[in-house]
């Protein structure tokens, strides 16, 4: 691609690369460290302390590799990029920053690099912390009856959060032989109401597959105005009580 215009006689590139509201730093072709711009001095303080440095400015001169615990296999990877690089990585398991790297070349040589590091690290710690609560507001599944277990579903449910819980309930049925769930929705609220149809008959899918009846019990008005398009051959009952008769009467 041709860049196009002239940088004015009152900027230089430097100066451009300085005034970026990113982290930037210049590698040389063998990977050592020749400069970076007052946002990256800023992030790589911080960075130098977990390696001994006293600051960013003792980077400079400094190979890539310091970073890395394999270095052999990052300066490989240095070698193999065409165009740009992007990863997400974790600097001594506290810093973590998404890193773009992409090489400056004269003709067909490469001369450089130039390195943005955006600092995630909040971030990462959010998505951390999302997963952790998914895992505490899994679903308790309890067995009501030997061959039936009851799934009381509480709370929001976005797609993540009912994925995991249609893993959940089938390795609970595979693993158990259970003929009969009854999914509890008095007290579930779905975020996205287009996929609720779509997230319930996928639950009751998967069961089938394994040989498990689905059973629906407790649907609030609210939610009962959603699922219209469900299988009509789902049983449906008031209460895990309801259901829990209808199982053991078609047992004598």
């Amino acid at each position: 691609m041709t860049a196009y215009g002239t940088i004015p006689e009152t900027i230089s590139p430097l100066m451009a690369l300085d005034s970026i509201g990113e982290t930037v730093l210049l590698a040389d072709s063998t990977c050592h460290i020749q400069w970076m711009n007052q946002k990256a001095s800023i992030l790589m303080d911080e960075v130098a302390l977990l390696y001994g440095l006293s600051g960013s400015n003792e980077m400079i001169g400094k190979s890539m590799d310091l970073f890395h615990a394999k270095p052999g296999y990052q300066q490989s990877m240095m070698d193999r990029i065409k165009d740009t690089h992007r990863a997400r990585i974790t600097i001594k398991d506290i810093v973590v920053t998404d890193i773009v790297i992409t090489p400056i070349r004269s003709e067909h040589t490469v001369i450089g690099y130039i390195i943005m590091l955006m600092d995630v690290t909040t971030k990462a710690e959010e998505e951390k912390a999302k997963e952790k609560l998914i895992k505490d507001l899994s679903t308790p599944i309890m067995r009501v009856w030997h061959n039936a277990i009851a799934l009381p579903l509480i709370g929001s449910f976005d797609q993540e959060r009912f994925d995991l819980l249609v893993t959940d309930v089938l390795v609970e049925c595979s693993l158990h032989k259970i003929d009969y769930a009854l999914i509890n929705v008095n007290k579930i609220h779905v975020e996205e109401e287009n996929q609720t149809v779509f997230q319930f008959q996928k639950l009751i899918d998967c069961l089938r597959l394994i040989g498990t009846e689905c059973m629906i019990v407790g649907v609030p008005p609210a939610l009962a105005v959603q699922m219209p398009g469900l299988d009509r051959d789902i049983l449906i009952f008031k209460s895990v009580y309801e259901g829990l008769k209808c199982i053991i009467s078609s047992e004598k």
